[in-house]
């Protein structure tokens, strides 16, 4: 004998009045007393009879929860109009400043031969001796060389390891041209045949003397390391991942376009560093994250922590009297744009070095705060700040302790320097080499630490105040969860 047997509560029907397009709720009109009308008073209404009554345990009841898992509800209007009229008028500001300040290319000078400050070509090594060092000294007598030193030691016992290279110029007026050159067995840097290396050429120099190595040519295994991080950033972050090395290349663009050569035009090193920063700011977070209100709450962050930032570094720097001139490469700057103001371009590098790892934090913690009230939208701006600012203190420990040993780690030689002769450590700490590294650490962090506060308040704020974004999440969290629609199956027996 054949039964059919069916579900013993079938899914009900979409009800009229509905619709699930973009996670909204048409209002429902009419009285419904079916199953699944919820009353018909309004969306969710508890009114209803029936199995869909307001009890939340029917098909139709009035307490449900969201199943949206789409982008974010845009905000209202007028918050849309508040933001704007703040960053509107900034963004305006910085293309005013980019327009006024912009440099046309950095100044020309007669090159010095140092340092950088030289004229240079590629070349190649075609062919290694191994001669006498004796013989090929000017003295000879012992290898050149510090013999005070254990290399130098070294050398003279070993008199007879020294190579006479041959390199081969391949770009510039002089292609093809050759010279020679005496590696001493004490160098750190031993040539090899069919290496390539950087030549430095200086015209005043006797003929025999004008060519020189002062580099190898490392430019395969940088663009190799460059193409393999661009391929991770890629992979992982997909499209995000383009944008976000388009706004790295754009990032660099600025730095060698705008912010350097205005420096050395003799414009101030922190108006333009101030400039400069905040385009960077707006291209990258815009193109990274998408024009939204999210994004422009991350600005916002971004943009006043930096000003604290600015504050503080202009303050401590001139309070602890740093010039900015302490090394060979500072030195030669300003021996040769002695307008620069040297102070002033290290408070640029503070503001500058702190930008990136400001957006980092800034976008982290706005959409922390954006989930969380995705996640309960009747939470209001004191609970979604109190959480917000939960999970950005673990992310200042984390960034804080990141700033501070990337800046112990680039001057970990001159840390070496100061262990070697036994120098006290406040001696250390207080002369202006390390002072100017522990002013911009600290300067740095104290605007990372404030940005938490900064921008999870303010993105409480915002959420909490958009009346669309709740009334959005609200009609959201009264729809039925999907079910599937279908009749009963017949089953024999």
């Amino acid at each position: 004998m054949t039964t059919t047997e069916q579900f013993p509560h079938p899914p009900p029907e979409p009800r009229r009045g509905q619709d699930f397009r973009h996670g909204q709720e048409a209002t429902a009109t009419g009285h419904g007393h079916g199953p699944a009308t919820g009353g018909g008073h309004g969306p969710g209404s508890s009114t209803g009879h029936g199995p869909g009554n307001g009890t939340g345990h029917g098909p139709g009841s009035g307490g449900g929860h969201s199943h949206s898992h789409g982008p974010a509800a845009p905000v209202s209007k007028h918050l849309r109009k508040v933001i704007a009229a703040i960053l509107i008028p900034f963004a305006a500001l910085v293309a005013a400043g980019l327009a006024v300040l912009w440099p046309g290319g950095a100044p020309s000078h007669e090159r010095t031969g140092v340092g950088f400050d030289r004229q240079t070509q590629q070349a190649t090594v075609v062919e290694v001796l191994r001669v006498s060092c004796q013989s090929v000294n000017a003295s000879g007598g012992t290898p050149t060389g510090d013999t005070s030193t254990a290399e130098g030691s070294s050398a003279q016992q070993q008199a007879g390891n020294c190579k006479k290279a041959t390199i081969r110029v391949d770009g510039g007026k002089d292609k093809g041209r050759t010279f020679t050159e005496i590696v001493q067995p004490d160098q750190s840097r031993q040539l090899h045949q069919g290496e390539k290396v950087v030549v430095a050429y200086e015209p005043s120099a006797p003929k025999d003397l004008q060519y020189s190595v002062t580099d190898v040519n490392r430019r395969f295994p940088m663009a190799l390391l460059a193409g393999l991080f661009a391929l991770a950033v890629v992979v992982v972050g997909r499209m995000r991942g383009v944008m976000a090395l388009v706004a790295l290349a754009i990032s660099f663009l600025v730095l060698n376009l705008f912010i350097l050569p205005a420096i050395l035009q003799g414009s101030n090193p922190l108006v333009v560093a101030v400039v400069g920063a905040s385009a960077i700011m707006l291209i990258a977070l815009y193109m990274c994250h998408g024009l939204s209100a999210r994004t422009s709450v991350a600005v916002l962050g971004t943009l006043i922590s930096l000003m604290l930032i600015g504050f503080l570094g202009s303050l401590f720097i001139g309070w602890a009297a740093l010039t900015g001139n302490t090394d060979d490469s500072t030195g030669l700057i300003h021996g040769l744009y002695p307008s620069i103001d040297m102070s002033g371009l290290l408070l640029a590098g503070v503001i500058i070095g702190s930008l990136g790892v400001l957006d980092d934090v800034t976008v982290t913690q706005t959409s922390a705060v954006w989930e969380l009230h995705e996640a309960n939208p009747a939470m209001g701006w004191r609970g979604l700040y109190r959480a917000g600012i939960r999970i950005g203190r673990d992310h200042i420990a984390s960034v804080v302790n990141t700033l501070v040993l990337a800046y112990a780690g680039a001057a970990l030689p001159l840390l070496l320097l100061f262990s070697i002769a036994q120098s006290s450590v406040t001696t250390v700490a207080t002369s202006e080499l390390v002072a100017e590294e522990i002013v911009r650490t600290l300067v740095g962090s104290i605007g990372l630490v404030a940005s938490v506060p900064v921008t999870t308040a303010l993105a409480a704020l915002v959420v909490s105040a958009d009346r669309t974004g709740r009334t959005q999440a609200a009609a959201q969290a009264t729809l039925p969860a999907p079910t599937r629609g279908g009749r009963g199956r017949r089953r024999r027996r």
